[in-house]
């Protein structure tokens, strides 16, 4: 039996290393970092299939039961039934309250629904649990310009171009938030 606890201690933590190290969310970090990396890169023509990875990674809960619920609710957005797309994205939320993705999905499902209160409140809860979701962070843009925010939609704009310097349609909404928040020059 071990006896000595500072022994047991470094023997706990380089098991702990070890099992982290090998583990695939600290693969996922490592590749996150290389993508976003490349999302700020000068190569426009890589931003959406680097962007695309990265939706992968962030929508891979490590449950199959979560992944299917995530699939179904975005096949229902797909194809408008924005209230099917809210019952599955919800019970995903349910069972698991931690996945970023669940909430991001879902808020997208109460924007197509006009339920921009709740889309505000679960793009909140994705960017708590995700800060660097450039997609959540997007969305907070599109609802605050909808409900009349310039200023912090063009900030959020702001922070998504800071993230994703080429995603689609940023460079138009900061030049039209621009225009509008800081007037035209004569």
């Amino acid at each position: 039996m071990i006896t000595n606890s500072k022994y047991l201690k470094r023997t706990v933590t380089a098991f702990s290393a070890i099992l982290v190290l090998q583990s695939p969310v600290f693969a996922d970090d490592a590749e996150l970092e290389a993508l976003f990396e490349g999302l700020r890169g000068e190569d426009p023509s890589a931003a959406a299939q680097i962007e695309g990875r990265i939706f992968d990674i962030w929508s891979q809960s490590g449950s199959a039961s979560i992944d299917l619920l995530l699939d179904r609710g975005r096949t229902a957005l797909a194809e408008d039934d924005t209230q099917q797309a809210i019952e599955h994205l919800t019970a995903l939320i349910d069972h698991a309250p931690e996945f970023a993705e669940g909430y991001n999905a879902r808020a997208t499902a109460f924007f197509q629904n006009g339920q921009f209160g709740l889309a505000l409140a679960d793009i909140q809860k994705a960017l708590a649990l995700n800060p660097r979701h450039f997609g959540a962070m997007s969305g907070l843009a599109l609802i605050l310009e909808e409900v009349g925010h310039p200023d912090d939609a063009l900030a959020a704009w702001r922070e998504v171009q800071a993230l994703h310097p080429h995603r689609e349609g940023l460079k138009e909404a900061v030049a039209r938030l621009e225009r509008q928040v800081e007037g035209a020059d004569i």
